[in-house]
């Protein structure tokens, strides 16, 4: 597994040190430090966000814990959040149209898989909108998006090879730890920026681990 949110709560294994099942591999700890990161980062960056719309999956396992802690956080960022759902291609449509006609100050998406997958028509939309918008997935900065803070994807799917070679040598996934992913990353499109007419902090192109030209 890569890339997996709580595999001990979702009963996919016993415990981190000792799986105790058929899976292991690498999990992505969803946590409010990393959801509150996120959040900072965008208030730091563009001032005067008071209505941040949260385009989520509902139906993603995790959504229902990122959104619970975003209402219980809002208070203290002074945002009031407005949720707009995706759950597939065919809500696209209809989530730009309610983020169009909310106009939010910002835009926050959810760690979820369908913001990769649809990450160039959110990174577009924002942009015709004119949105600063905070991502999870440093892809979607990579094709237009303004700023991602995250794990790094393909690092992940990287050491996922180690996993695969040694229970193909006889390992058994019961036996290997699963791994806690340390690292996340801060990218930033300064060119997404200057198309929105929108200027990063000095502060914050200097915590960045890539800056997009």
């Amino acid at each position: 597994m890569v890339n997996v949110f709580d595999p001990i709560g979702m009963g996919i294994v016993d415990s981190l040190a000792s799986p105790g099942s058929n899976f292991t591999g690498l999990t992505s700890p969803l946590s409010l430090r990393m959801l509150g990161k996120r959040l900072q980062l965008l208030k730091d960056a563009f001032h005067g966000i008071s209505r941040l719309a949260v385009l989520r999956t509902p139906n993603f396992a995790t959504d229902q814990v990122q959104w619970d802690w975003l209402e219980r956080a809002a208070p203290a960022f002074n945002v009031k959040l407005i949720a707009v759902s995706m759950n597939g291609r065919s809500d696209l449509e209809g989530a730009f149209a309610a983020l169009h006609r909310e106009r939010p100050d910002a835009l926050f998406c959810s760690n979820n898989p369908l913001t990769l997958i649809f990450r160039k028509e959110i990174a577009e939309f924002a942009a015709r909108e004119r949105f600063p918008a905070v991502y999870p997935f440093a892809e979607v900065a990579e094709v237009g998006g303004l700023m991602s803070y995250g794990e790094n994807l393909p690092d992940m799917y990287r050491r996922a090879a180690y996993f695969v070679d040694r229970i193909l040598k006889g390992a058994k996934p019961a036996d290997l730890p699963v791994e806690q992913v340390t690292k996340f990353e801060l990218v930033l499109n300064a060119k997404a920026a200057k198309a929105l007419g929108l200027t990063i902090p000095d502060r914050l192109l200097a915590l960045a681990d890539e800056v997009i030209e």
